[in-house]
């Protein structure tokens, strides 16, 4: 039985084998909601199903406890997995996202948010990254954000948990985030005339 999912990559039913992944913009597509500029890779998702994979046998875990009569100790069980719960959710959440309001780069911890008005450039440079978002860098690419006098602000690597050894998907987000950055941004937005 097949599945056809709406993603960032392909729009549903789309017929028109001439155009890439990338270029059919959804019927519905509403540029004021963010969303992300491409699928989330398998790193991620693997890391994700086994924490809720761990989340189910600890659910497993406080019901059996629950039956037994010690209920604080069901309740604490209940909790953790909850946490492992929101724990994979915030893991699956992580990424780059875009909207007409600007891009967001959403952590585990964390979520910053610059409006396109104040990006000054967004490139694509060698450098020195995170492997899987781990203290371990490699030499690798990453798109990163240039704002003022600000440090650059990387919003993706091609060796975090989406785009690792996935070179040709890290291309397309690149460019897809550099495409929303040209529509939107300072360069794109109509310069007012004198004493209007």
């Amino acid at each position: 039985m097949p599945l056809p999912f709406l993603t960032a990559d392909r729009a549903f039913d789309t017929s028109d084998t001439s155009t890439t992944d990338g270029d059919v913009a959804l019927p519905f597509d509403d540029h004021d909601e963010w969303r992300r500029p491409y699928r989330p890779g398998p790193w991620r998702v693997a890391a994700a199903a086994v924490l809720l994979l761990l989340a189910s046998f600890v659910l497993m875990a406080s019901l059996i406890v629950a039956f037994t009569g010690a209920l604080p100790g069901a309740g604490l069980c209940f909790g953790l997995a909850l946490l492992v719960i929101a724990a994979a959710l915030r893991l699956l959440r992580m990424g780059t996202w875009v909207s007409r309001h600007g891009v967001r780069r959403t952590g585990f911890f964390s979520t910053s948010t610059v409006e396109w008005r104040q990006v000054t450039a967004l490139r694509t440079v060698q450098q020195p990254v995170r492997w899987l978002g781990l203290p371990r860098t490699v030499q690798g690419q990453a798109l990163t954000l240039i704002r003022g006098g600000d440090e650059p602000l990387p919003l993706l690597t091609d060796h975090n948990a989406d785009f690792l050894s996935r070179v040709e998907a890290f291309d397309r987000a690149a460019d897809a985030v550099e495409a929303w950055g040209a529509q939107y941004g300072p360069a794109a937005q109509p310069v007012a005339a004198p004493g209007q």
